[in-house]
């Protein structure tokens, strides 16, 4: 057994330019594994607490220093000299030492940059690839991507409520060629856009942002970009979308607008319950749509529920911020039998342990897992070996553009490589 010598975490830059946490793993052969810590902006309440200084002029506020000392000074103490093999134990005395449910004491962001440590340290250490240490001799299968083209919600500046408008190449035969169709639609959707006078800039996650005339005008010009790449849309590609509806739930109203500062409210643009999921079922039935995320407001679950018996049975409906990861939450969904899918965020939950045990729940009950990034990423691949690891049969890592959404897809067009005729590409259900 190789035993943990040195743990170092230190603060680092995500794709937004605000710190996040970075932590070092080396074993007594002096084997390095190395991970960084994702940040999302649109956040789920019940996610584990990411701890940051506060401290308004040092990063305005954003710094990780605590959450830095608290590796390097408390956890690391207490893990030095234990096997970098023995990842559960690992996870399980570090929640201990924490002591809370949420991770409100040392940070859900020094926990779970340790976790992800350990477990590359610890495939490098047994010299076999990352994603065969987490899921054995049996990972062959890639996802589909789910690839972010137009970004609005908290991930822009633009006017556009929901927060993500997605494409999904339905038909590709490997990873490699679902890539290739993704390029030429979003390619074509940055020629449409440019000659009708849009601005071409990206958000958060490298999807466009230009501040389009509401949902629909979104949908359309997507669907015109892959009629120009001479796809068909219903056969070979089709649309995601993410609400993130908790971010437009107020006084138990879906607000279509996105406030100014004054938050003057605009007439017409406020739905009830009944009505934004009318709404939904309503594009379902107009556009080619088969996955909606966080279609409803995290705590609304008459709202969940009603939106499952409308158009659960038709499409993937998706549980981001209302299961955030956690077996908890998502027993709960699984009771009240609302969504069929969950958003695997590792974040969310704090511990590689947690984050596995949650997708097994889920592929227990046949809800469907999606791997996820956040919008504030890193260059860390993690996500790409994990997806794999359990043979996922889909993944969000952002646009075709910015090296923090490309390193993950890089990765797995590597890993697709490797396996070369025993890799699996997914296909939709």
């Amino acid at each position: 057994m190789s035993k943990i010598k040195i743990i170092q975490a230190r603060q680092i830059l995500d794709s937004r330019g605000n710190p996040t946490v970075e932590v070092d793993v080396i074993t007594e052969n002096n084997i390095l594994g190395r991970a960084s810590v994702p940040s999302g902006a649109s956040k789920g309440k019940n996610e584990a607490f990411e701890l940051r200084d506060n401290k308004e002029n040092i990063f305005f506020g954003k710094s990780v220093l605590k959450a830095v000392q608290n590796v390097n000074d408390i956890i690391a103490p207490e893990l030095i000299g234990k096997s970098v093999l023995d990842q559960i134990c690992i996870d399980q005395l570090m929640l201990e030492l924490d002591g809370t449910i949420n991770k409100k004491r040392l940070g859900s962001n020094a926990i779970l940059g340790i976790s992800l440590a350990v477990a590359k340290a610890a495939c490098n250490e047994l010299n076999i690839p990352l994603y065969k240490y987490i899921g054995g001799i049996y990972t062959c299968g890639l996802p589909i991507p789910l690839i972010n083209i137009v970004n609005g919600g908290k991930h822009s500046n633009n006017s556009i409520v929901f927060q993500e408008f997605m494409i999904v190449p339905i038909k590709a035969n490997t990873f490699r060629e679902a890539l290739q169709m993704g390029h030429k639609v979003f390619y074509q959707l940055k020629n449409l856009l440019d000659k009708k006078g849009f601005s071409t800039s990206v958000g958060d996650e490298g999807g466009f942002s230009p501040n389009f005339n509401g949902v629909e005008e979104v949908l359309n010009h997507i669907l015109e970009a892959i009629y120009m790449a001479n796809y068909e849309p219903y056969d070979q590609i089709a649309l995601a979308i993410d609400c993130a509806a908790s971010e437009f739930y107020q006084n138990n109203e879906y607000n279509y607008s996105k406030f100014e500062k004054s938050e003057k409210k605009i007439k017409n643009l406020t739905k009830s319950r009944e009505e934004h999921v009318h709404y939904l079922s309503y594009l379902v039935k107009k556009y080619p749509i088969i996955s909606i995320e966080d279609g409803m407001d995290e705590n609304d679950w008459e709202g969940w529920k009603l939106l499952t018996h409308e158009i659960g049975d038709k499409i993937q409906l998706v549980g981001d911020d209302l299961f955030v990861t956690q077996v908890d939450k998502l027993n709960e969904g699984i009771e009240k039998k609302v969504a069929n899918s969950i958003l695997i965020k590792i974040n969310q939950v704090g511990t590689l342990t947690e984050t596995i045990e949650t997708i097994n729940l889920a592929k227990k009950n046949k809800y469907q897992n999606i791997i996820s990034h956040r919008s504030g990423d890193t260059e860390d691949s993690f996500i790409a070996d994990l997806s794999v690891a359990f043979n996922i049969e889909q993944i969000k890592t952002g646009s075709l553009c910015r090296s923090e959404r490309t390193s993950k897809y890089n990765q797995l067009l590597r890993i697709e490589n490797a396996l070369g005729k025993y890799s699996f590409y997914s296909k939709w259900n």
